[in-house]
């Protein structure tokens, strides 16, 4: 299984963080890795279509919210807390504070 690329901290642009924060369904991929700390995709699907979270995944990847790793056969996500609270100081505890 292939390794993923993770954008390095310093050139994640608050601009693709928020658009990646700005759809429902990313927005409760965080949310819930927030609570678990670590999810399987499949874990994190809610019953959509691979293709679909494929996409979602990779935005928030790209975008530095979470960092992904093979595990046998699934993908592993954590969220990228502390790198995201060193770039953008608080911004992940407001936006998370509103979803709830």
């Amino acid at each position: 299984m292939r390794a993923f690329k993770h954008p390095q901290i310093e050139d994640v642009a608050i601009a693709d963080v928020l658009h990646a924060l700005s759809d429902p369904i990313r927005l409760g991929i965080v949310a819930q890795l927030a609570q678990e700390g670590e999810a399987s995709c499949s874990a994190l699907d809610g019953g959509r279509p691979k293709s679909s979270m494929s996409h979602h995944f990779r935005v928030l990847r790209d975008a530095g919210i979470i960092m992904s790793r093979p595990e046998g056969v699934s993908h592993l996500n954590t969220l990228r807390r502390d790198d995201l609270n060193d770039r953008f100081p608080g911004l992940l505890d407001a936006v998370l504070g509103a979803v709830r």
